[in-house]
């Protein structure tokens, strides 16, 4: 719990620009998704951009799944896929999504390569949660072009 008010907390309140998407499943609350312009944090874009180029416009995502009995049965996927979705449709200067995940957090990156999304980068950066380390891998989808994705 205390990790999702520090991470999700500012956004709730209107203290930062993210957005939070609650993700449903028959209508019950399935998990949380965060939604940010990357431009607006700066600190951490200066921390992403040494690591991979950052365009202009790039989202990020953070999310949880809020039930864990609920893991390990694509839902996740689902939901990222589906915030991928709505970003192209709901951002359109969004040009690709960006997600840094920490290395030893497998089943994460495992659900953003199932929702389509490739490793494009790995490096040291401050991790979201104080107990995983400083490896992070990068993720990243482009925006699909007239002909269709990349």
């Amino acid at each position: 719990m205390e990790a999702v008010i520090r991470d999700f907390g500012p956004a709730a309140r209107g203290e930062d620009p993210s957005e939070d998407l609650l993700a449903l499943l028959d209508g019950r609350p399935l998990g949380l998704v965060q939604r940010s312009r990357l431009a607006d944090f700066p600190d951490y874009l200066a921390e992403l951009t040494p690591i991979t180029p950052v365009p202009e416009g790039a989202m990020s995502i953070d999310y949880l799944i809020g039930d864990p009995r609920q893991t390990g049965r694509g839902l996740g996927t689902a939901m990222i896929r589906s915030v991928i979705e709505r970003t192209w449709a709901e951002h359109p200067a969004a040009g690709c999504v960006l997600v840094p995940v920490s290395t030893a957090n497998r089943a994460s990156w495992r659900a953003l390569e199932k929702a389509g999304m490739r490793r494009v980068a790995e490096g040291e950066l401050e991790p979201d949660n104080p107990i995983d380390g400083r490896e992070h891998y990068l993720y990243r989808i482009d925006r699909p072009g007239p002909s269709g994705p990349p």
